[in-house]
Order: C-alpha cells, then structure tokens, then sequence
C-alpha cells in the first residue's frame, strides 16, 4: 500500500489529494504555501491537514527506515525466514516491528546466553515443547552436567532461564500482555521513602491510583516530574490474569501429558516478574509521556497561536516599564514604528522610595513624547508599578495603561539580535523597549524570542524539547504568513518565518534593504543575492510592499495570479488605485452579474483561489488580527483586598491549561476558572476577553477561583 493511501485511511482524507500534497512537500514546497496558493491541487487543505500528512510522511518513511535496517541485521545473522520477512514486512507500527526484532537484538550478558553458553538450550527446548517423555526430568537433566554445570539443579535452573528470556520476547505475548497493561493496568504513585516536599507540591499524588487509560496528562507529567524530583515512587500494576492469559495462548503447561509442565510454569512466573513486566511497565510509561506530552505541545501550541494572533495597538506611543524593587524600574518610550526614542530608570518602590521623583520623571517623558500608553511588565514588582501607571492615567486623561505578559525579555535583552538591533543600550533597559514594542504588536516582538520562553504551556519543560521546538516553530510561521510581513519595515526576525526565507535570506533581504532603500515592490526582491526563482515563489505572497509602485503588492495575491486580479478588475471597471470602498462596492454588483463559477472560468482561474483574490481585492492588505478583541486598556487598579465574592469583572485569558484558564482580572493574581464552570460549547484560547464572577477567595494562598458569567 502507497504512503498516500495509508496516510488517506488514517486521515479520512481523499487519497487522490493526499498524493498531491505528497508531491508538493517532496518537490520543496511549504505548508503555508501549498495551502494558500495550491488549493486546486490539494482540494482545499488547510494547514493542519498538511501538517498532519507531513507528520504521517514522515514516521512512515522513518518506520520504513527502520525496518530495513532490521531485516539487514538479521539477514546477517543468518536468521532469516520467509516467515519472519512476511512479518516485518507486515508490521504497521514501530512497536510491533520492535517486538519482532527483540529475540535478534544483540544483547548484553544475560542469564540466557550464560546458560546458552554452558550447552543448556537443548534441554530447554524439552521444557518449550512439553516433550512427553518417561525418563524424569533430572535423570534427562543429568546428561546436561559437566564442569560449568555441577548439578541437575543448576542445568533445569539454567534451562528455565533460557525459556523465561524466549517467553517474554515473544512478539505475540509482548503485545498481548501490552494492549491488557493500556486498557485495565493501574498507574501507581505514593510519596517516596525518605522523600521531602515542604510545599507539598505533589500532595495530590502521595497516594495515587488510576486506571492506565484513565490517567490525565497534566497528571502523568506532574508525577513524571515527581518521580524525577525523587519526591514520588511510580509504578504500573497489572493483575496476574492479565499478563498470564497472554502467555498461555503461546506457552501452554501440559500437566496431564509432560513432565515439563511444572518447569514450564515456573519459568513463565520468572519471565514475567523479571523480564516482561518490567518491559512492558517501561513501554507503559512511554507510550502515556509521549500521549501525554504531545497533548501537552499541542496545549502550548493553541496558546502561543492565540497569544501571537492579538491584535496590535495601532498608532499608540508606548511608555513600558520593567519593574523592579532594588534596582529600580528601566523606562523606555517606544514610538509607534517600535523606535526607542528615550530611556530613563526610576526608583519609586523600596529601598530607595522615590515615589515623587519617579511621577515627576514619568510625567515629563509623557507630555514630551506624547505618550498614549504605559506598558508595564508583569514581574516582580509589576502591581506596585501598576499603582504608579494608574496615577499617571488619572493625571493624563488621554493615558491608558496595559500589563504586559514580559516572559522571555530578559532572554531577548541579552541576546545577539538584540543587540545588533538596540547596540548603544543597555541590556537592562533593552527588556523595557521590548515590552512597549510586545505592546504595540505582539507577533513582530515575540518572533525574536524562543517560544519556549513566552511561558503560555503546561510543563514545557518536561516535554520532549525536539517535538516542542518543532511543534512551536510551525505556529509561529503559520501565524506570520496569515497575518503577512512589510517587507520595507520588518526585521530579521520576523522575515526569517516568511515561507521560503529563513534566518541567511531574512538576513540579506535586510542588508539588501539598508544598501539600497526601500524595495519598490516584489519584483525587486528577486535581486537580493541568494533569493532564487522558488524562493520567490514560495515568499512573493506573504510579503508586502505597501505603497510601492503596483497596489497588487500590497495585498495576500500571488504575483503568478496579477493576471487573474487585473482581469477580474477590468470586468468591474476598478481602477487598481480605487478606494476600497469602491472597489468593494463594484465586485460586489459584479459578482451578483456573474456566477463565481463563470467568472472563474473567464478569468482563467481555479474557484478557491478566485475567492480568496475577490476577498483580498475587496480588503487590500487586511490584518485577520484585527477582527479579534483589543486588550483591555485600564486606568485604575485593584487589589485582592478590594474583591468581594460575587463581584463581575472582566478578564483576559493569560493561560489555557488541562483544568481551566487562568484569567488577568486586573489583580496581583490571576484567578483560575476551573474547567468544570466552563458550559460544554465554549472553548477559550489565550487573549480571549470574557467577563468572570468571583467565587471564592484566599488570600493567605493567593488564589482566586472564578465563574463563567
């Protein structure tokens, strides 16, 4: 069967338009790509389907890869059957292909191979085979005595340890014995022995028993990272029947015919608890921490989508703030292009107590550069800082102020882009301007930080890092291409995610830009050194050039589709220059002449793509950031001591985790709304604005439970 058309069954999906997606990444182009501008080809795809094809594409040819090398070692080892080679050939997933592999594997010295080694295998094949014979079995184990094998004892002990090794790598009760362990097994965990854990951090698992099938996966990787802590002892229970009945459909005691059934059985109680059980915990165990962990990236990548997808503050000049105590908060004043235009650090908070001072300082910096918005960083000190942006927005009545979530700008100060981008300032200052510019667009600031650093997941650091990485950099470029890049004004960063760029060509199209002005419009750009014919295919389109010198440049259209566009303009008689009102207005009368199907028929043009360039046509160049709600701007503060149960406030979702949503209510602390007051049809993402109730709250703790309203 074709990879197209097992990827097909597992995805539902046509496989005539699997194939083409196949082709499309094998011939070098991207996902956004290919969704954007290849929907004909692809049946319309959307990128997760993509995703999804290129993640399946890619384990099969690796299960291939690997079932190679496998039949390799083992047609070496001389050990091959056609059997053997009809099940490998068979075997559809990593494990199964690992179970058959598992008696050929080269092993370190086991009890097995001593006994092998000591002449014992023949007498153990007697114990597999159940022979029936009337001789006992220590005058039969007698004949196997010799200088490495003093005693009858020792050759049936011996024997034993050569069937116990052949039962538990069977593939058949390997898999077995594992499919029971995942369905009725029970994941254990209890406070380890001689353990400490002051905070009691792990109190919810001291004594902790699930169903294997049961167990969640914030719960799994909380006891993974007890266990590593050493605070917890984990372990998986199966019940005897469950890895018993498995062996007895391949190992079957024959008490009433052999005399080898005792030895059978004994061996088989010496194969589970010393070798298949312990195998199988361990497959267990892996197989919930990869469940676990891929559920916990995909968490993570839902939330850095939404956190990457709010819209920016357009226009506004931002004063940020990083707060601080002892050395003091670093101000900088970022104009509305991101331009540091001045710095400055306060000490209004102890030791140093220069309230007046900084209200002063902060004041003039305001009226100077006609400040719009203070920003102020979530750390340490953030909601003694807040009492300080209030007073300034009571003061300055066109000031509104905003908290900023600052994870990863410490990481972004100290950084080579950073510097590159802020070289005559401080690092501790470079923190400060990077939470005005998080302010004023959050996607053209945080592509400068790894997203691992952003702080919006669930155990991020007790995933695989790889998969993270990978994972997190597919929505960070998913995002940047949605939303499109300026490619006069974008930085190094952000172009670098550009379908078909990356970190080399971002670098030269900036060189490029600084060398020699502005680029006119897209055609230009195929004179940056190193940015051939596919890359401009694969870019062209995400990339745009406002105010240059073909309005198309400006908009989501493929230059390969202009002719498309200039048709469908001239058949509604819009000049390209047209306001968009108007230009809204014509295609409109247009397409109510003209079925779309005809149109796309007489602009020579696939259907879906005719509809996304109307759409671009009618809305040149629009932001999809811009239909989600704008943060909440405030200009006053509250505290915990000012809440009152059942008072109604509104929030904004800073993290969406396995039990609910932690949601910024304007306080110290943000409030948790678990997921069970949550009714059934809502679902909500990070920078989602919702209005909560106050349940409950505990101020010795610092927490804060809320209602959906």
């Amino acid at each position: 069967m074709s990879y197209s058309q097992r990827i097909a069954d597992q995805l539902k999906i046509n496989p005539r338009q699997i194939n083409a997606a196949v082709e499309l990444l094998d011939a070098g182009n991207t996902i956004p790509f290919i969704s954007r501008y290849r929907k004909e080809v692809t049946g319309s795809l959307d990128e997760e389907q993509l995703r999804q094809v290129s993640d399946s594409l890619a384990k099969l040819r690796a299960l291939d890869d690997r079932r190679d090398s496998i039949k390799k070692i083992i047609v070496e080892q001389e050990q091959m059957t056609p059997a053997l080679a009809k099940l490998l050939d068979a075997a559809a997933t990593l494990t199964e292909l690992e179970d058959l592999y598992q008696p050929f594997k080269r092993k370190r010295t086991t009890r097995a191979g001593v006994a092998r080694a000591k002449g014992l295998e023949p007498l153990a094949m007697l114990i597999i085979k159940q022979s029936r014979d009337r001789k006992s079995i220590t005058d039969i184990a007698k004949q196997f005595i010799n200088k490495d094998v003093p005693t009858a004892t020792d050759a049936l002990d011996g024997a034993r340890d050569i069937v116990a090794e052949l039962i538990s790598e069977n593939p058949q009760v390997r898999q077995r014995t594992r499919e029971k362990a995942m369905r009725y097994g029970y994941l254990c965990a209890k406070l380890a022995k001689n353990a400490e854990d002051p905070r009691d951090v792990y109190k919810l698992y001291y004594d902790f028993e699930y169903q294997v099938d049961r167990v969640r996966p914030h719960q799994l990787l909380a006891i993974n990272r007890g266990e590593s802590e050493k605070v917890l002892s984990v372990k998986v229970d199966l019940a005897e029947r469950d890895w018993l009945i498995p062996m007895r459909t391949v190992f079957r005691p024959d008490y009433q015919a052999s005399p080898w059934a005792e030895q059978l059985s004994l061996a088989m109680q010496d194969a589970a608890s010393r070798l298949l059980l312990p195998a199988i915990e361990r497959d267990v165990r892996r197989a919930l921490t990869e469940m676990a962990e891929s559920h916990a990236i995909s968490v993570f990548a839902s939330n850095l989508r939404a956190l990457l997808s709010q819209p920016p503050l357009v226009g506004h000049v931002a004063l940020a703030i990083d707060p601080g105590f002892r050395t003091g908060c670093k101000v900088a004043v970022v104009d509305s292009t991101g331009k540091s235009l001045e710095t400055a650090t306060i000490y209004p908070h102890a030791p140093q107590k220069r309230w007046n001072e900084a209200v002063k300082l902060l004041s003039t910096l305001i009226t100077r550069h006609q400040v719009t918005l203070i920003a102020v960083g979530n750390g340490t000190a953030s909601r003694e800082t807040e009492q300080l942006a209030a007073e300034l927005a009571q003061k300055f009545r066109r000031v509104n102020y905003l908290i900023v979530n600052e994870a990863g700008a410490s990481v972004y100060s100290a950084s080579p882009l950073a510097r590159a981008e802020l070289p005559d300032m401080d690092v501790t200052l470079r923190g400060a301007v990077s939470i005005g510019r998080r302010a004023q667009d959050p996607l053209a600031e945080l592509v400068k930080i790894d997203p691992k650093s952003i702080g919006v997941g669930l155990y991020q650091h007790d995933v695989n890092q790889k998969q993270l990485s990978e994972g997190l950099t597919g929505v960070v470029e998913s995002v940047v291409n949605q939303v499109g890049v300026d490619v006069n004004t974008a930085s190094p960063a952000l172009l670098t995610f550009v379908s078909g760029i990356g970190p080399k060509l971002a670098e030269g199209i900036v060189a490029h830009r600084d060398e020699q002005g502005r680029f006119p419009d897209r055609a230009s750009l195929k004179a940056v050194r190193g940015l051939g014919n596919k890359a401009f295919e694969q870019s062209a389109g995400f990339l745009r050039v406002n105010g240059g010198t073909n309005p198309l440049d400006a908009s989501a259209i493929h230059p390969e589709s202009y002719k498309v566009a200039t048709t469908v303009l001239k058949l509604a008689k819009i000049a390209p220059s047209a306001a968009p009102e108007a230009t809204e207005a014509a295609l409109a009368q247009l397409t109510a002449k003209i079925p779309l199907e005809k149109l796309a028929e007489t602009a020579a043009a696939g259907l879906p793509t005719l509809v996304d360039i109307l759409e671009q046509l009618a809305r040149p160049g629009r932001d999809p950031r811009a239909d989600l709600p704008a943060p909440i701007l405030r200009s006053d503060v509250l505290s915990m001591d000012d809440l009152k149960q059942g008072m109604r406030l509104k929030g904004t979702v800073r993290n969406v985790v396995d039990f609910g949503s932690f949601v910024d209510i304007g306080v110290k602390q943000d409030g948790l709304l678990h997921r069970s007051q949550l009714p059934r049809n809502v679902r909500l993402q990070v920078g989602d604005i919702i209005e909560v109730e106050i349940l409950s709250i505990e101020q010795e703790r610092g927490r804060i439970a809320l209602g959906w309203t």
